[in-house]
This record gives structure tokens, sequence and C-alpha cells, in this order.
């Protein structure tokens, strides 16, 4: 492997392991986009196939996001008990049956048990690839390896509305409804296999076998990412830091603790109910309701992938530099201004490439902050004992707030009482005002951690405690 600055492995480290270790574990960051942004294409063909109404059409597109709230729920203990590498196996077993099993469906109950499968599988690793990745790259590059699982999720749904694109060309409008939507679900299971594969070449946490008792093992790791001098030293903070610490997560609930739990919910419902995933499962059926056409609007859809795409790479190679706080400040801003524009825009019943202009500069604006640097946060604060824990927590919190968004959006959009009177704006404008609260939020509350090894930060806490 290729050492760092071109030094002695054994001093140095290798960054091209940690480079190939968090790629990995990025594959579920992948998945995790894949799974949850298929729905976009699907929902179309979907609402007539069962002749959805509002409400359905709701609950058929954010089903997996309640399967998303248990994985979330139960990885944080499953990760802390078995080990965070074989929890990531678990969840590429179930995007695979998921992905067949949403391919299959002969009910609308059967279609929906599947987004629910393979929603936990997503709610599990959201939480558990970051937290992994954070675990096992040094400080000095922590942020950018952590937001690489950004960059795959974006990367999965990117991918997806291309699929999904490409999957609606083989055919009609009627094929579509009645076969072309399977083979949208069905595609995710080829980067399932993959995921699961690679699994098997990657090492667990350093951070997890000490806590475990196996230092040996976990010294081996950190030698081959950080060299051998950095590598004992980190064992010794990871083993002084742990010895601190109660192994129960009421430690967070206790004075001092509970500022870091508050700011890790708040962020994570936060990078939600700012709106995100309303363009991301339903942006086809935005477009569509601006008057463009079914194959236009798939092909729109894939521009806004694109500038998630693009503008998450921007936040990679800045996140380390410029920190976390500006980023969040900067794009949360954004965000706010697009959003109330586009209310404007419905509100006027403006169409054309405006409308298309707003939407694109707030996936940007989120793709270049809220988006991976609210995980490179939620992956940093927390105590080493319970970090797995804790970030499920936060996570299952997350996955709440996106139900709750995804399901009331089209009763929202599509109520009558408010279309006669915004003509579709006013969700956007309730999502504008909630850039608002967290542009205050952020600046008010979240520390900065650029920089810091996750025991400097954790040392951080337990002195405001004291």
């Amino acid at each position: 492997m290729e050492a760092h600055n071109g030094r002695n492995g054994a001093e140095a480290g290798s960054r091209s392991y940690v480079l190939f270790v968090s790629l990995v574990a990025t594959l579920g960051g992948l998945l995790f986009g894949y799974d949850t942004a298929v729905i976009s294409g699907a929902i179309g063909p979907l609402i007539e196939r069962f002749s959805l109404d509002a409400a359905w059409e709701g609950w058929t597109a954010s089903s997996a996001l309640l399967g998303c709230v248990i994985g979330a729920a139960v990885a944080g203990a499953l990760s802390d008990a078995l080990g965070r590498r074989k929890a990531l196996m678990l969840t590429a077993v179930l995007f695979l049956v998921s992905a067949v099993g949403t391919a299959l469906p002969r009910t609308l109950t059967q279609l929906i048990v599947f987004r629910i499968i393979g929603g936990i599988g997503v709610g599990a690793a959201a939480m558990t690839s970051p937290m992994y990745i954070a675990e096992i790259s040094p400080a000095r590059i922590r942020g950018r390896m952590v937001s690489l699982n950004q960059l795959a999720i974006v990367s999965g749904m990117l991918v997806v509305y291309f699929v999904n694109y490409v999957i609606a060309l083989q055919g009609d409008k009627a094929w579509a409804v009645q076969t072309g939507w399977r083979y949208m679900f069905g595609s995710e299971a080829i980067p399932a296999v993959l995921f699961l594969l690679m699994l098997f070449f990657v090492p667990e946490s350093p951070r997890w076998l000490v806590k475990r008792g196996r230092d040996d093992q976990a010294l081996g790791i950190l030698t081959r990412v950080g060299g051998q001098e950095s590598a004992r030293r980190e064992v010794a903070e990871i083993r002084a830091t742990i010895r601190q610490e109660e192994d129960s997560l009421l430690e967070l609930l206790r004075p001092g603790w509970r500022l870091v739990l508050t700011i890790g919910v708040t962020l994570a419902v936060l990078q939600q109910i700012t709106g995100i995933n309303v363009f991301l499962y339903y942006a086809p059926e935005i477009f569509k309701g601006m008057g463009v056409e079914d194959d236009k609007a798939l092909l729109q859809t894939i521009l806004v992938g694109a500038a998630n795409l693009l503008f998450t790479l921007v936040a990679i190679r800045t996140v380390d530099r410029l920190g976390r706080k500006p980023l969040m400040l900067v794009g949360a801003s954004g965000m706010g201004v697009s959003l109330f524009a586009m209310g404007f825009a419905a509100y006027l019943q403006t169409t054309g490439l405006w409308v298309l202009l707003f939407v694109l500069t707030y996936i940007a604006s989120f793709a270049l902050s809220l988006g991976p640097v609210v995980w490179v946060v939620l992956s940093e604060i927390f105590p080493t004992k319970i970090r797995g824990r804790a970030m499920g927590l936060a996570t299952v919190c997350l996955w709440c707030a996106n139900l709750v968004v995804s399901q009331t959006f089209p009763m929202i959009d599509e109520n009558p009482w408010l279309v006669e009177r915004f003509h579709h704006g006013f969700s956007f404008w309730i999502y504008g005002f909630f850039c608002l609260i967290t542009i205050g939020f952020v600046a008010l509350v979240v520390p900065e951690t650029k920089g810091r090894s996750l025991e400097e930060i954790e040392t951080m806490w337990m002195e405001r405690k004291s």
C-alpha cells in the first residue's frame, strides 16, 4: 500500500488502505440512496396500477421509512454488540431481500412489506456506515472520508434516476404501469450482492475492538491506517476515554451530555424537515405538476441527482478545510432562499426554467451542507462506548421526521383548500421556515469539530460537564 507523504508505511500509515475500507463501507450509503430514491420513478406507475389517492400515494412512497425507523432503532445496539462490520453485512442481506420482494409482488400490501424490509436495511446502514468510517479514519481526513458516504448516497440516487429513465424508455405508459416499475425495484439486487461480497475484505472498527478488549487487533488495523506511533497513541487514548465513560445510553441524559444529545437529535430532524426528500422522492411528480411531460420529468430528475452529486463533491473537498459550521450556515441559507422562491413561483403559477433553477439551487445548497455535514457531525460528537446506540437514537429521530414529511407532502400539496389559495406553494414555505430555524440553531448551539480527534471531541464535552 502507498504510504502517506511517501514515508515508511509503518510510520505514516496508508491513505489508500483507509480509502479502500471507506469505499466498501460507502456501498451501504449507495444502497441507502438507491433504495430510497427508486420510488421516484415507480410512484407514477404505482398510482395508476393500484389507483392510489393522496394518502395512499404518501404511504406507498414513505412506507420504507417506517422500516428506516426500525432499522435505526436496532442497529445501534446491534453494532455495539456484534460489531460494525457484521451489522453492515446484515444490511446487505436486507437490501437483497427487498430488491427481490419488491420486484415480484402481486398486491400493494406485499410491495409495502418488502419496502419496509428494505427500509430496515437503509435505517441500519444510514448510521452504521458513517460511524464505521469515522472510527477507522484519521482525524485529518475524517470529514472527507465520512462525506464519501454522503457522496455514495447521492451517487446511488443519481444511478437509480438514470436506471428508472432507461427502464421507462423500454415501453409505453401502459407497460410501465404493468411491468416497468418491477424492473426498477429489482435492479437493486446488483449493488446489494456487490456490497455483501466486498464486506468480507474489510476489518472491524478498531474502536469497537478496543471496547471489547481486543487491543492487539485494533493496534494492527490502526497501524495500517496511521502508522505505528500514531496507532499506539490512539489505542491508549481510546482506552482512556472508554474508562471514563458509563456503558449506558442514560449517560446522555445527564447534565453536560444532554447538550450533545440535543445537538445530535435536532440536527438529524432539521436535515429532514427542511424538505430534501420531497424533491428526492417526488421530483418527477413535482415537475409533472408544473406541466412537464412524463419522460422529460424523469430526465429533469436526473439533473437533480447530478446537482446533488456535484455539490457533494464540493463539500467533501471543503469540510475539513472550512469546517462544519460555515458549510451548514451557507447551505441552509441557500436552501431557504430557494424554497421561498419556489413557493412564490407556485403561488404565482410561474412555469419554465426558473422553477428548475430554483430546485437545482436548493439541491446544490443541501448537498453542500446539511446532506454530508450532518452525518459527519453525528459520527463525531457521541462518546465511544455508546456511539452506536446514541447515533442510532439520533438516526431514529431523523427517519421519523423523514416519514412525517414524505407522508404529508402529497396530502398538503393536493389539499383542495390549500391549492385554491396557494397553488401548491404552501409546503415549500413551511420547509423554508425550518431552514431559518436551522441557521439559528447551527450559529448559536453547534460547536466546530474540524481537525479534532474523536477523543479530543469527547474530552471537550467532559470538560464542559465538569
